[in-house]
């Protein structure tokens, strides 16, 4: 009987060895290890991301991505120009990740000593006319937007698509003489797809994400402005894992499919 019972006996040890070695080498996943694509084991709460209005689309399908690989984690996103946002986290405005349309604005964050490490530029971006589908000024050319009569509406010069379009006028040695100066691209796309102006500027992200709503004349510089978008932690963050989780997404091989996609440049 002793024969009978040593071997299930030894079997058993074996397998609880076994299991042993396995739990100990991977059977369970480490607390802050990173399981996929922008999943990381352990992560949760909320996480709260400033960008800037061109980035609405990618980033709010990025959020997306992100909340789905991490499900104990919430990302709240806030769009606006990029000028407005420095404004609103030097105020106090709580912010975990700020993504800019430009390096200027995120100079302006670093400068009041709100920026956590190097901000890493993740695309880039350039500027294009946009008409109402039927064109009713018969825009073709920057020139156009010169004519008397032409109802232009561009970004402010301290937002970065207003900035750019100052760059690209001097490039095209052309004076616009705009109708209305919008605080964010969203709302220089806005009034041309509401018929309140003949033309406005703005990114080719912005057209494309626009599609039949408006229609884009590409802009024939020599030089164009080329905007380049970095994201930080900001370094008052309560939640620095999360932050630099989702910058990782953003700048890996998915964010850029994403932002690849949406017709940003690489960086």
């Amino acid at each position: 009987m002793k024969k009978l019972f040593r071997k299930p006996a030894a079997a058993a040890a074996a397998v609880l060895v076994a299991m042993s070695l396995a739990a100990c080498s991977g059977g369970a996943a480490t607390p802050g290890a990173s399981t996929s694509a922008g999943s990381t084991a352990g992560l949760s709460g909320t996480l709260t991301v400033f960008a800037a209005a061109s980035l609405k689309k990618t980033f709010s399908e990025l959020a997306t991505q992100f909340e789905a690989a991490n499900p104990k984690v919430k990302v709240s996103l806030s769009f606006d120009g990029s000028s407005t946002l420095v404004t609103q986290i030097v105020e106090g405005a709580p912010a975990d990740v700020f993504a800019s349309a430009d390096q200027a604005n995120m100079k302006k964050l670093s400068n009041a000593k709100l920026v956590s490490g190097t901000p890493a530029v993740f695309a880039t971006n350039v500027l294009t006319i946009v008409v109402p589908p039927n064109n009713p000024a018969g825009i073709t050319s920057f020139a156009d937007l010169a004519k008397p009569g032409v109802k232009v509406v561009v970004c402010a010069a301290q937002v970065p698509c207003g900035a750019a379009a100052k760059a690209d006028e001097a490039s095209a040695g052309v004076v616009v003489r705009p109708v209305s100066e919008e605080l964010n691209v969203t709302s220089v796309l806005g009034k041309v797809t509401s018929g309140e102006a003949d033309a406005g500027l703005v990114y080719v992200t912005d057209a494309t994400t626009a599609g039949s709503k408006v229609k884009a004349v590409p802009l024939t510089l020599a030089n164009p402005t080329v905007n380049k978008y970095p994201i930080t932690t900001v370094s008052t963050t309560k939640n620095p894992e999360l932050a630099a989780a989702f910058i990782k997404l953003v700048t890996g091989p998915d964010g850029q499919k994403v932002l690849g996609d949406a017709g940003f440049g690489a960086p």
